[in-house]
């Protein structure tokens, strides 16, 4: 398996079935990805910040930063390689709270809510998804076979199946609805 690390602000696809994408140290960051099962695209976006409308300037040289561009660029790339939007397997990750425990600035559910509206906007359900809480996470996307794999902080690994979500795991393992 050929490591493709998708670094903060950042965003990689593959079309190499060797391929697994993984991004480090999420906090109240998201990873949005995205594989496509049919043609084996994958895709993995780690955006820091919900809108683009904080700082354009940023956004402009750095599209990733941001939930709204990052996602819109994401769903371009997977597309110029090939993949089409309606077969997409979309998972999240992230968006904890983890340096900011009373919740005064509420970047981890802001991040969240992002991905949702830009999801929402394109037509895309999200399959799974591992957020909130106050844990960090790494994520893998193994492109092969579109297993998303997420480690959170305190050592605990789960496999997002299609439609679990982490508050329907039991002890750390995912229930079986859509394997």
């Amino acid at each position: 398996m050929k490591a493709v690390v998708v670094g903060i602000s950042d965003c990689q696809v593959s079309t190499d079935a060797n391929a697994e994408l993984v991004t480090y140290a999420l906090g109240s960051c998201i990873a949005v990805s995205v594989w496509d099962p049919q043609k084996r695209i994958s895709g993995l976006l780690h955006y820091m910040l919900p809108e683009s409308s904080m700082d354009k300037n940023k956004a402009e040289t750095n599209p990733f930063m941001f939930g709204d561009t990052g996602i819109d660029r994401l769903f371009r790339m997977v597309s110029e390689k090939g993949a089409d939007r309606r077969r997409l397997v979309v998972r999240l990750a992230g968006g904890a709270q983890v340096l900011d425990p009373q919740g005064v600035f509420n970047i981890g559910k802001r991040n969240y809510q992002a991905a949702r509206k830009m999801l929402w906007k394109y037509g895309v359900l999200i399959a799974s998804e591992a957020v909130g809480g106050e844990v960090s996470r790494t994520v893998r996307l193994t492109a092969e076979d579109g297993r998303f794999r997420v480690r959170e902080g305190n050592g605990n690994e789960i496999e997002l199946a299609v439609h679990t979500s982490r508050k329907e795991a039991v002890n750390g393992i995912p229930s079986p609805v859509g394997r």
